[in-house]
């Protein structure tokens, strides 16, 4: 499985740009905009084919989930221990770790959580530079939930994140900072399915 995640800040054409990665095979599409205001993400929202808004995680603003027909909602670590219940029975929930012990302690409440940074990060510099995520997987007892891998993954990298025990990957960088998001999605992915 690949993810993408959207930019913290605006980038140009960058809801035309999602329109094509879902028109490309995109599975899933996590929306990050911790600085929008709800009524901002509310018309960025919009701007949004709306038959890919199944495919689509919201990480804020959950009231506007119901508007759009949006079943998934993520949660920062932090912000797990405050989680009605009821979000569990009517959505799918997905959250971020950044170690492997704290991975193995999620339960089957969770469908994939987020491993980071596993390389560098691309989007935000100096970010990860001593990381030890990527080895670390190998102490992987956790098998109710997915493990996504998260941080510095690019065409380059992919091949060696996917050998790892990992049931799919994330990207941020590699796409809202490359000149061509369209071509960089579809060169991953092909080398992803090699």
């Amino acid at each position: 499985m690949i993810i993408v995640i959207t930019p913290e800040q605006s980038v140009r054409n960058e809801t035309e740009i999602i329109n094509e990665l879902f028109k490309e095979g995109l599975e899933l599409l996590h929306v990050r905009k911790p600085m929008m205001e709800a009524e901002a993400l509310r018309n960025y929202l919009k701007n949004i084919h709306s038959g890919y808004h199944e495919q689509m995680v919201l990480h804020s603003h959950y009231v506007l989930a119901q508007e759009f027909g949006i079943s998934r909602l993520h949660f920062k670590e932090s912000e797990r221990q405050n989680i009605p219940d009821r979000f569990f029975k009517e959505y799918i929930v997905s959250t971020s770790v950044h170690s492997i012990d704290g991975f193995n302690k999620l339960d089957d409440r969770w469908e994939y959580a987020f491993i980071s940074p596993v390389f560098p990060s691309i989007s935000k510099k100096g970010y990860g530079k001593e990381t030890k995520i990527l080895e670390s997987i190998r102490q992987r007892d956790n098998d109710q939930s997915g493990l996504i891998a998260l941080g510095g993954i690019n065409q380059q990298t992919i091949e060696k994140v996917l050998w790892k025990n990992v049931d799919g990957i994330a990207l941020l960088g590699a796409i809202w900072e490359s000149q061509e998001p369209i071509k960089m999605y579809k060169e991953c992915r092909k080398n992803a399915l090699l």
